[in-house]
């Protein structure tokens, strides 16, 4: 973390995001860091304490005499409610402020169900969540909500989304006002997965694409640090450019010729219908090819070709030092990764791919709620929102 405090003055959410990242865990290390004075040091400490943000009754390493009390988050302050809104199913989380899920459960929905059927659900059972820990409402600081296509983080809606029809447009915080006052964010599903990525490599993590393959396709950038949303928020949208082999495909967007058309999990569990198979999820297919289902293997290996021929071009641009493999078809891992090797490698610069790194998303089917938390965490935890809290 990269504070200056020589003007203004360290503020106590400032002092909050030194003991919460670890810089300091004693006063005197709040002191050094920041240049403040021991009485302004105790009055922030004392804040913060109040708050329950900050607790300290464990002494720390001793240098000679009384050993200094040690400065510690408490995690433990409140919680945040996560969903990870998706076609098919959505899975929703209650996380203490470190980010760790208390509770988890999944809402199965019916395709193209709308928010009007489906939020209100989401909202009592994270109720009932919330009640089997024992947590009052007076406790949730925050929730975070993920969505498959662009999201508009301003509105808190969903801005473009083939998979979800019927829900462009419609806010989505309006829906927890029974639940909870407390700030509701939005953000797409592969940008929720590259923060929970994010959360969890925090001291390497400068250049990252990650992607998420499932029944839609989509990716998470992370440049210098920071993660990349574009102008409209659309950064990622790679699974509606146009592939070669795709030409005259129809694409559930409504256009022709998109890479998902033929390498998205839609397609091919439609692929696999078409040939008479009872399959209707991408999880299907996925689950036929760990057991061994040549079809279902050679669907997904493919898929993973094509994709990494489109991906080649964004290796090249971003140059990212790590590319992470999410969605239902990284349970299918080995199988996937050995097509996108294939053409990724094949079509990208030598220099670029030298020392990339490919690996599977670290939190697998609990990601979309780690991130949905993180990105609320990042919120309702920052500097200016501890202030605001304070004051």
């Amino acid at each position: 973390m990269r504070l200056s405090f020589s003007a203004p003055v360290a503020t106590a959410g400032e002092v909050f995001a030194l003991i919460r990242d670890g810089a300091a865990t004693t006063r005197s290390e709040v002191g050094r860091i920041t240049g403040l004075s021991r009485t302004a040091v105790a009055a922030r400490v004392s804040a913060l304490e109040a708050r329950g943000l900050v607790v300290e009754n464990e002494e720390g390493p001793s240098t000679g005499g009384r050993p200094p009390a040690r400065l510690t988050f408490n995690s433990d302050a409140g919680v945040v409610l996560a969903a990870a809104i998706g076609r098919s199913r959505t899975r929703l989380g209650v996380c203490d402020l470190a980010g760790r899920v208390l509770a988890m459960a999944d809402l199965d929905q019916e395709v193209g169900t709308g928010p009007n059927d489906l939020m209100p659900d989401v909202v009592k059972r994270l109720e009932v969540l919330l009640d089997e820990l024992g947590r009052g409402h007076d406790q949730v600081l925050g929730v975070g909500l993920s969505i498959p296509g662009t999201a508009d983080r301003e509105r808190g809606c969903s801005l473009s989304s083939p998979i979800m029809s019927g829900w462009d447009g419609i806010p989505l915080a309006p829906y927890f006002e029974t639940l909870t006052s407390a700030p509701v964010l939005l953000d797409n599903d592969a940008n929720a997965i590259v923060l929970s990525e994010k959360r969890e490599h925090r001291a390497n993590f400068e250049n990252v694409l990650l992607i998420k393959a499932s029944t839609g396709l989509g990716a998470g950038i992370v440049a210098g640090g920071v993660v990349q949303r574009g102008a409209l928020g659309a950064a990622g949208e790679f699974g509606h450019t146009k592939t070669q082999a795709a030409v005259g495909v129809s694409c559930r967007c409504g256009d022709t010729g998109c890479l998902e058309a033929v390498a998205g999990g839609w397609a091919l569990v439609r692929r696999l219908q078409e040939q008479g198979r009872p399959v209707g999820h991408i999880r299907a297919v996925v689950d036929l090819a760990i057991a061994g289902d040549p079809e279902a293997r050679r669907l997904i290996r493919e898929s993973g070709r094509l994709i990494g021929e489109v991906l080649a071009g964004a290796v090249n641009l971003l140059n990212p030092e790590v590319l992470v493999v999410g969605g239902d078809m990284s349970n299918a891992y080995d199988t996937f990764v050995a097509g996108l090797r294939e053409t990724l490698y094949g079509n990208a610069a030598a220099l670029v791919t030298r020392e990339l790194q490919i690996r599977p998303s670290t939190h697998g089917e609990e990601a979309g709620v780690i991130g949905s938390a993180a990105m609320i965490l990042d919120h309702v935890l920052s500097a200016r929102a501890v202030d605001a809290g304070l004051g």
